[in-house]
């Protein structure tokens, strides 16, 4: 008989430096946002010493954390794991806001994905007298 456990797992010698780069990336995107350890933790359900060790690579994160995170955060999942799409290299750090805002906007309906172009041409344009 196997037992799952929920416990958080260690992180090996072999996946250490994936993890500490996850967490460096899981703590600038929460600095940025002003969320301190302990309202991120009680967003998230889990102790503010978990998080800790997250943010430090001490422990594994579990996949299914990840998309609640990245929503509290208010960064992609893939910012968080470092991928660009379609590069197939790392990035450094959580998306910048106007990236996230870009990426909101492509989720808008068409018309008004069309009334944001016309107001960011306009306000180029006038920056550009």
């Amino acid at each position: 008989m196997r037992i799952s456990s929920s416990l958080p797992v260690p992180v090996n010698t072999k996946d250490e430096s994936f993890f500490k780069e996850l967490g460096s990336r899981i703590a600038q995107a929460r600095k940025q946002q002003g969320i301190t350890q302990v309202q991120l933790s009680a967003t998230l359900g889990i102790a503010q010493q978990t998080l800790a060790h997250y943010e430090g690579g001490r422990l594994r994160l579990p996949a299914s954390l990840l998309p609640r995170l990245a929503q509290a955060l208010q960064v992609a999942v893939q910012d968080l794991l470092g991928h660009q799409p379609g590069s197939g290299r790392a990035k450094r750090g959580p998306a910048s806001r106007l990236e996230q805002q870009v990426e909101q906007i492509a989720q808008l309906p068409r018309a008004k994905q069309r009334f944001v172009i016309e107001i960011l041409d306009t306000v180029l344009a006038q920056a550009q007298r």
